[in-house]
C-alpha cells in the first residue's frame, strides 16, 4: 500500500469546486411512458432519445466480466478520451508534470501537449522496462503513464517494477492494458482495491474486435471515478455504441476463440520471421503484434506496400531504429505476408552472395 498517496492533494482546485452539468437523463433515470424533459424529437426511430449518460447497462455487463462494481468504471470515446480526462482532472496547465516512458503509445505525449503539461520522458531500458530510480527522482509528477503490454514493443512490464512504483510513486499511475487479453500475465484489475493510486485502461478495440465504435474502459477507485465523472461530457458514449458493445459482450466465448486463433498465428509469424536473413531481431511479444528489427526497414516497408500489405514503420522512434511493427492478421492475411517475405528473402540472398 502506498502510504504517501493523497487523492485530494492531486485534484485541481477548480475541479474540486466544480458543479458538474446535470442532463435531463441524469435527473430522471427511471421508466416512464411520456418523456417531455429533454427537448428531444418525440417521433420514435430507435435513436431519437438521448443515450444513458452513465451507460449503466453496459457498465453492469463490464463489471460482471471484470469482477468490479459499476462505480469503479468510466467509459470513454476510446481510451484517448479517458487519458485526456485524467489530465484535465488532476493537472494544472503550464504547471504540472507527467511522466511517460518512451518508446510507448504516442497519445500520452500528444494529450499532455494539448493540456500544456510538462513532459518528463524517462526512456525504457534496453529490455524495454521502466527505470524505477529515475521515475522516483521525479516524484513531484502528478501522473505516470505505463503501457503493459507496451505499444509498440509488445512486452509486459515486470510485476516487481509495477509493485514498487505503485508503492512509492506519490501521484497517480495510469496503467494502459489495451493488449492484456493477449498476454500470459493477468490484468491488475482484480487487485485494484489494493492500489488507490492506480487507474487501469482497457478497450474493446483489440481483443473484442470493436475498434470502430471507439469505446475505452477506465477502472479505478470509486473516488477517482467520481472526479472524472464531474468533467466527463454528459453523452460521450452514443446509443448505437452502447447497444453494439452489449451485443458483442454477450458472446464471450467467441472473443476467446478469436484470441486463441490470434495467439496461434502470432507464434507462427514469429517462427517465419526468424527464418529470414534480413530480420536481425524478433522482439518477444505479449500483444497482437510483433516488433522486429531488420537490415533496412524502409526498404521492407515499401516492398510490402507494393504487394498491397501495410505494416507500421517505427524507424523514426528513438530506440527503434530499423524497426517495424506487424499486427497479427487472419490466417489468410498472414499467408500473404509470408509469401511476400519469402520473395524478398530470395532477392536478399542473391544480393548478399
Amino acid at each position: 500500500m502506498n502510504t504517501t498517496f493523497n487523492l485530494e492533494n492531486l485534484i485541481r482546485p477548480n475541479v474540486k469546486t466544480l458543479s458538474p452539468y446535470s442532463s435531463a437523463r441524469d435527473e430522471f433515470s427511471g421508466t416512464s411512458s411520456v418523456f417531455l424533459d429533454a427537448n428531444e424529437n418525440p417521433f420514435d426511430n430507435g435513436i431519437n432519445r438521448y443515450p444513458d449518460p452513465q451507460q449503466w447497462d453496459l457498465k453492469k455487463r463490464l463489471a460482471e466480466l471484470k469482477g468490479l462494481a459499476k462505480e469503479n468504471l468510466i467509459l470513454g470515446n476510446g481510451s484517448d478520451e479517458i487519458i485526456d480526462l485524467v489530465m484535465r482532472a488532476f493537472c494544472e496547465p503550464a504547471k504540472d508534470k507527467v511522466i511517460i516512458c518512451s518508446p510507448t503509445y504516442g497519445m500520452y505525449r500528444v494529450a499532455a501537449q494539448i493540456n500544456d503539461l510538462k513532459i518528463c520522458d524517462i526512456k525504457l531500458d534496453t529490455n524495454f522496462q521502466p527505470d524505477v530510480e529515475a521515475i522516483l527522482e521525479n516524484n513531484d509528477a502528478k501522473l505516470l503513464f505505463l503501457c503493459s503490454p507496451n505499444n509498440p514493443t509488445g512486452n509486459l512490464i515486470d510485476q516487481g517494477i509495477l509493485e514498487e512504483l505503485l508503492a512509492k510513486f506519490k501521484g497517480l499511475i495510469v496503467l494502459d492494458e489495451a493488449y492484456i487479453d493477449f498476454a500470459a500475465d493477468a490484468s491488475l484489475v482484480k487487485e485494484l482495491d489494493q492500489y488507490p493510486n492506480l487507474i487501469i485502461l482497457q478497450t474493446l478495440s483489440k481483443a473484442w474486435a470493436m475498434a470502430g465504435i471507439r469505446l475505452g474502459i477506465g477502472m479505478a477507485s470509486s473516488e477517482i471515478i467520481q472526479v472524472l465523472n464531474k468533467i466527463k461530457p454528459p453523452y460521450n458514449i452514443n446509443t448505437l455504441s452502447q447497444e453494439k458493445a452489449l451485443e458483442r459482450l454477450s458472446d464471450e466465448k467467441k472473443s476467446q476463440r478469436e484470441i486463441r486463433l490470434l495467439l496461434e498465428e502470432r507464434d507462427e509469424l514469429i517462427r517465419e520471421l526468424r527464418k529470414l536473413s534480413f530480420v536481425e531481431k524478433v522482439f518477444p511479444s505479449q500483444a497482437n503484434f510483433i516488433l522486429i528489427r531488420v537490415v533496412d526497414a524502409n526498404k521492407l516497408y515499401n516492398f510490402l506496400i507494393e504487394k498491397g500489405i501495410v505494416i507500421r514503420n517505427r524507424s523514426t522512434v528513438v530506440q527503434l531504429e530499423n524497426c517495424l511493427r506487424i499486427s497479427i492478421g487472419t490466417a489468410a492475411e498472414n499467408q500473404s505476408l509470408f509469401k511476400a517475405l519469402r520473395e524478398l528473402e530470395k532477392a536478399f540472398t542473391i544480393q548478399t552472395q
